[in-house]
């Protein structure tokens, strides 16, 4: 890899502390509204107590949002776009979506917005926004979802027509840093229709509104200056300093204060009229007479009314900067802007080469780099509420996350998406973290860490889930990103960080012990867990008990945790081989290991296994206070992912750890003996030595499951749950009945909102994980380990191939066919295969399990960026 570009130098300035290109970036969240955050009622009902409505009058508490909008990285200074057509009701300065209760699969972004282009020092930035010319179809969009019931489809801002004849504005937003602490910015608006059209553009800098909720050393402002008699606006900003914003000329300066508007949210009394929502009712109302009154505040916006001829195209051109700058607009302006816009195209093509798909991998980074946002949570302020606002009801402090009170977030998250999930999953980070080695293998390490630190990590070891319930469970996926960034990085620069791999090695064996201690309740490794992320598998909700009061134990709960022993088993052999004091923890782990295989397979002499000989398929047991049992028959991902715990340690590194080797040969002697653990006594010394979860007999039943067309191997990748269920599953459990079916897009089970659903389509992240398990097997085996894929085509490939053609599949989804069209917008194919739509890609949350068409959150650049990941990893290969 070329690391000499102008970017990588930047990262290095960075990181080495010389310059801090991270301290401004994409850090303003799409909602904050409707956040468990801002939630401060009796009852937890976070989407009713900050509805979308309150957002223009109110002012946060934790956060801001805003369109395409920066900050710093402690979001105390914003920046963002706010648009005006003419014909709607409310000033547009957020994006509008439906909450929870009011889709009819959950919350949902009812907009049309992309990422184009974003470099991990953000030194280029670069956002579409479309608007429509017509009013904007709020009630409409709320009204016909409440029509519609969970079997039928979303209606989408595209279903509305408000993009017929093409009557929109494309609003481009571009940010180039002409230093760490000067940006450069410019707006775009293109008239895509063929008639003129009126448009006021409000580029908007505030606040963010500290000393209503807590002291401040000095109340911060904005406040107009006059520089050769042109006016530009000063910030002075106690926490961040001293700013200056360079304007070109425009219609009218307005100025308000970043606070509540008492008597639009509660109709109570103001104490000054210069609230939050001024810039709105100035601009509805054309009447501009109040918010130009004064010449400071703590929100500002200069105006620009503009009227774009059909076609036409307009750029506004703005500066943020420490500087004082005689001309900010001067020759140089344009230079810079060019300058990083090639530079951006240089980092890339020196990352991931001028390559097939690249345009593919360029948009889903930047969507993850987009969604790099501020996050504030102190659950113990949040719990007692600040004395200069109001005290919260009692009933919160036994209410949400009342046990987390070690929990203060205050930094800069990977988050899984900037508007229907504005807030970290645990699970979610590290799948982005993976991705993120790709670019900025720091950034990734950083944000590994800070899952571990003390004031994220509970004091008993446990990970926060994410904030609407972080004692809940997410599958232990952060050893397997830190071997997966350590790998990238090490790749990178040709030296593994040990240092990385220790803190987070030392941190991870606390939360394993803590998984240990709380989710194998029986104590015989076979683990429970709850929904483990997996929100809608089960034929009941499993996060919330078991009918009958018994115990679930899980193939996934049970596979996270082999795959999580050999996570930190493999971490241990890499420090060892530095550091030989790390050889006990290598032994321990690989014991572990051999203990929960055993378990899972009923190759021990206590238990009985969850094993399904006659079916040959890993399923979930009940069991009953009385001591009896049942096995729940889904064939879902879940038992799969018994196939994902594979390690195939290399014969050098056995030779170069004695100790461990020699713990190998007595595991391989003394288990043979009473258990014949397969997998040891498959191994001969001087070889290399596969661990599996699952023998390889049993292996090569469920990979010809997997490979099954009419099971588990869709067009587009590997569905969450077999396509037989299309014939539902039905199982009694003390006289009720449960059920389930295959539902390849919208959940229609109201389980977790209804807004995700595992029981059909396709997701990325566990996608990923089955590829590296097949590559780790041919690793080990080689050409001896062949199937036919599909199976029952009689077209062998090995592991590895078939790696790659998984790939394929899922790579496929957002590909141009022979039409032009890509799959991942088969809803709207005529209106992606315009000339304003073509080039642009949306990355879903998951895929249709039979059409690959894109369904859920339709920004997941969280964790669906990994086709980034696939596509490098085939180019790689080729």
């Amino acid at each position: 890899m070329n690391n000499t570009t102008p970017e990588h130098k930047r990262l290095e300035e960075n990181y080495s502390e010389e310059k801090d290109w991270l301290k401004w970036g994409s850090y303003v969240s799409e909602r904050q509204w409707g956040t468990v955050r801002e939630d401060y009622s009796a009852n937890g009902d976070a989407w009713n107590y900050f509805p979308h409505e309150h957002a223009r009058s109110r002012t946060y508490r934790w956060g801001e949002d805003g369109i395409a909008g920066i900050s710093d990285r402690y979001c105390n200074i914003c920046f963002g776009v706010s648009l005006w057509n003419g014909k709607d009701a409310i000033l547009k300065e957020r994006l509008f979506g439906l909450t929870g209760p009011q889709g009819n699969h959950g919350e949902d972004v009812k907009e049309l917005y992309y990422y184009l282009e974003n470099t991990p020092t953000h030194s280029y930035m670069k956002q579409l926004y479309k608007y429509p010319q017509k009013a904007f179809p709020y009630a409409k969009l709320v009204e016909e979802n409440a029509k519609r019931n969970r079997t039928e489809l979303e209606y989408q801002l595209l279903d509305t027509g408000v993009f017929d004849n093409d009557e929109y504005f494309d609003v481009f937003t571009e940010y180039a840093k002409g230093d760490n602490e000067d940006i450069l910015i410019k707006i775009t608006v293109n008239n895509k229709s063929k008639k003129a059209a009126p448009l006021h553009l409000l580029p908007t800098l505030w606040i963010r509104n500290y000393w209503d909720f807590k002291e401040m050393p000095k109340k911060p402002k904005i406040e107009k200056q006059t520089q050769n008699g042109s006016p530009f606006v000063k910030v002075e900003h106690c926490y961040v300093g001293d700013y200056n914003l360079y304007f070109e000329e425009a219609a009218e300066l307005l100025f308000t204060e970043n606070e509540t508007n008492m008597e639009s949210v509660y109709l109570a009394k103001n104490d000054h009229p210069y609230k939050k929502d001024l810039f709105h009712k100035a601009v509805t109302s054309n009447d501009y007479k109040l918010a130009t009154k004064r010449t400071e505040g703590t929100k500002f916006s200069p105006l620009y009314k503009l009227n774009l001829k059909g076609g036409e195209s307009k750029t506004i051109r703005l500066r943020f900067t420490k500087e004082t700058l005689e001309n900010p607009f001067n020759d140089t302006f344009d230079t810079l802007f060019d300058t990083r816009v090639a530079e951006c195209e240089d980092f890339y093509t020196a990352t991931i080469g001028e390559v097939q798909h690249k345009e593919i991998q360029k948009q889903a980074l930047a969507g993850m780099l987009w969604s790099k946002n501020y996050y504030n949570y102190d659950v113990e302020q949040w719990l007692l509420g600040d004395s200069k606002a109001s005290v919260p009801a009692k009933e919160r402090l036994s209410g949400r996350n009342n046990s987390w009170k070690t929990l203060r977030n205050h930094d800069i998250m990977l988050m899984p998406d900037a508007w229907e999930y504005p807030w970290y999953a645990a699970w979610d980070s590290a799948f982005h973290c993976v991705t993120m080695a790709l670019v900025d293998a720091n950034f990734a390490k950083h944000q590994l860490l800070l899952f571990t630190k003390e004031w994220y990590m509970a004091p008993n070891g446990q990970i926060p889930a994410y904030e609407w319930n972080f004692s809940d469970v997410n599958p232990p996926v952060q050893a397997w990103a830190t071997l997966n960034v350590y790998k990238t990085d090490k790749e990178q620069t040709g030296k593994g960080d040990l240092r990385f791999l220790k803190k987070m090695f030392n941190k991870l064996a606390l939360n394993f012990t803590w998984w240990v201690n709380q989710i194998d309740g029986s104590q015989n490794n076979v683990f429970e867990g709850g929904f483990l992320g997996l929100d809608n598998i089960g034929v009941f909700d499993r996060s919330h008990g078991v009918p009958g009061g018994g115990t679930l134990e899980q193939v996934d709960g049970t596979s996270w945790m082999a795959l999580y022993c050999l996570n930190m088993l493999e971490i241990s052999l890499e420090l060892a081989l530095h550091d030989d004091s790390y050889d006990d923890m290598a032994i321990k782990y690989f014991g572990h290991f051999v203990f929960i295989a055993e378990a899972l397979n009923k190759l021990s002499l206590e238990t009985e296994g969850i094993w399904d000989e006659e079916e040959g398929f890993f399923y979930d047991k009940l069991l009953f206070p009385n001591g009896k049992s049942a096995s729940i028959k889904i064939r879902s991902i879940a038992g799969m992912l018994s196939i994902a715990a594979v390690l195939c340690i290399r014969k050098e590194t056995l030779e170069k750890l004695p100790r461990f080797n020699h713990a190998v040969q007595w595991f391989k002697n003394h288990r043979m003996k009473t258990l014949k653990y397969p997998v040891v006594q498959e191994y001969a010394d001087g070889d290399d030595l596969l661990l599996s979860l699952v023998p390889k007999d049993r292996l090569k039943r469920l990979v010809n499951v997997l490979l099954d067309e009419k099971e588990f191997l869709s067009p587009h990748g590997i569905r969450s749950l077999s396509k037989i269920h299309e014939t539902p599953y039905n199982v009694d459990i003390n006289g009720v009945n449960y059920s389930i079916n295959y539902e390849p897009n919208e959940s229609t089970t109201s389980l977790f909102g209804g807004n995700s659903n595992w029981r059909g389509p396709v997701w990325f992240p566990l996608n990923y994980l089955f590829i590296q398990a097949l590559k780790e097997y041919h690793s080990y085996g080689g050409d001896s380990l062949k199937f036919e894929y599909p199976t029952g085509s009689k077209n062998k490939l090995s592991l590895k191939e078939i790696s790659v053609e998984i790939s394929k599949r899922l790579i496929s989804i957002f590909e141009k066919d022979k039409d032009d069209n890509r799959i991942v917008h088969a809803l709207h194919k005529d209106i992606y295969a315009r000339e304003g739509f073509k080039d642009l890609i949306l990355f879903y949350e998951y895929f249709d399990g039979d059409n690959g068409r894109g369904v859920g959150a339709s920004h997941q650049t969280g964790w669906t960026s990994l086709v980034a990941n696939l596509i490098d990893e085939i180019n790689k290969k080729e």
